[in-house]
């Protein structure tokens, strides 16, 4: 995959967000696509200054090796605060701003914040030294070389999906820790990068046709959240705040693991997960790799909007940034700008976000790049969106 849109076929829509949150948005699916949001990044010419892992332009930064976590938030007031520079050197390249229809904002942001969501191909060489450094070849074959302990794993072409890994080093855990325990050999610990360099090493090496579909695909977050609470793993971990404290939270904010490194915490602690539930007379349960794909969906999906906003400090901070000496003012008979509490279409948070990059009027950067340009922290920009839809909703 070399290329944005090419990049974006592994991509797969997952599902309307459950529950009553604060805001009654669905994450991605029909009304929040992240492949369509690739073809947004084409043909609005994004691709031009930003490139995505190595491809596209220069002028910005690559959006796809920033590794820090992105809520809706940061992503909607990275693309605020950064627009009159991005206007700027859109008139040296003679190229037009594009205007975005809120359906198109939305899927624009489901695809930047799904670019972490695959790992970088791992080295096959380095992983043939951790199959063997880590004993996985006393008990296991690949290409005829190792144990006959475990299957052979020249035939298993779903570990080319963490998904599918993380699924089996669950399920298969407790019966190789018991192996390795009767022939004296210490249980490995894996780190993400170290299971990327694995993985590339089995895949090749696969000589046969794969056993089934192969999870590489986001799930469906709704059906994530109803086995997380099925399984049990609510009986000991929490969401958002919300279950067990046996373990850590899922999804404590700042934190975000890719497949991989998802894959490798759930080998990792394992034996310690297992005793916990035995202590408490939880079955273990068996997870297929659909079902991984789901529960990761959901766990990936929490962090997407940040805390509700507060609409109190939403209509403070647009007093104080200066949006309201143009928004509702007038001088003299003339109006500066829309009022906007009385903007309409503001129902959803992309529906805001898109009436603030379509904003008619764009300052260039004062000296050292400044100006009158207000910015916005991501918990700013989401008190703004509550004071609008609050003001909205009281029309």
């Amino acid at each position: 995959m070399n290329s944005p849109v090419k990049w974006s076929v592994v991509v797969f829509a997952l599902v309307l967000w459950p529950g009553d949150w604060a805001w009654a948005q669905p994450v991605f699916g029909p009304s929040q696509n992240p492949l369509a949001g690739s073809r947004v990044f084409g043909t609005k010419g994004c691709a031009k200054c930003h490139a995505v892992n190595g491809v596209g332009g220069t002028v910005g930064p690559d959006l796809g090796r920033i590794a820090r976590s992105r809520s809706f938030y940061d992503l909607a007031s990275a693309m605020w605060n950064h627009l009159p520079r991005m206007v700027e050197q859109m008139a040296q390249q003679g190229v037009t701003r594009p205007q975005l229809k809120m359906q198109e904002t939305a899927d624009l942001i489901g695809f930047l914040y799904t670019l972490n969501y695959f790992d970088a191909p791992g080295n096959p060489e380095v992983g043939a030294r951790y199959f063997a450094e880590k004993r996985c070849i006393t008990c296991h074959q690949v290409s005829g070389s190792g144990g006959v302990v475990g299957p052979n794993l020249d035939f298993f072409k779903q570990f080319g999906s963490p998904l599918f890994v993380a699924a089996a080093l669950w399920n298969h855990g407790p019966q190789m820790m018991e192996a390795m325990k009767s022939q004296g050999i210490e249980r490995p610990a894996f780190i993400g990068p170290e299971l990327h360099d694995l993985l590339a090493y089995l895949v090749p090496a696969s000589a046969g046709p794969g056993e089934g579909p192969v999870y590489v695909l986001p799930g469906r977050a709704d059906t994530g959240r109803r086995l997380f609470t099925d399984k049990r793993c609510i009986a000991c971990h929490r969401v958002g705040g919300e279950g067990g404290r046996v373990g850590p939270d899922l999804v404590e904010r700042g934190v975000r693991r890719s497949l991989l490194e998802f894959s490798a915490a759930m080998w990792n602690k394992a034996p310690a997960m297992v005793t916990a539930m035995k202590a408490r007379g939880i079955a273990i349960p068996e997870l297929r790799p659909e079902e991984m794909a789901d529960i990761v969906a959901y766990l990936y999906a929490v962090g997407y909007f940040a805390e509700p906003g507060d609409a109190g400090k939403g209509k403070t901070l647009a007093n104080n940034k200066g949006c309201l000496r143009c928004h509702g003012a007038s001088r003299g008979r003339v109006k500066v700008a829309d009022d906007l509490t009385k903007v309409k279409g503001l129902e959803s948070p992309a529906a805001v976000i898109t009436a603030l990059w379509n904003h008619a009027v764009v300052p260039s950067p004062g000296p050292g790049g400044k100006g009158g340009w207000p910015e916005f922290r991501p918990e700013e920009m989401a008190d703004l969106v509550s004071w609008l839809q609050s003001a909205g909703k009281s029309r």
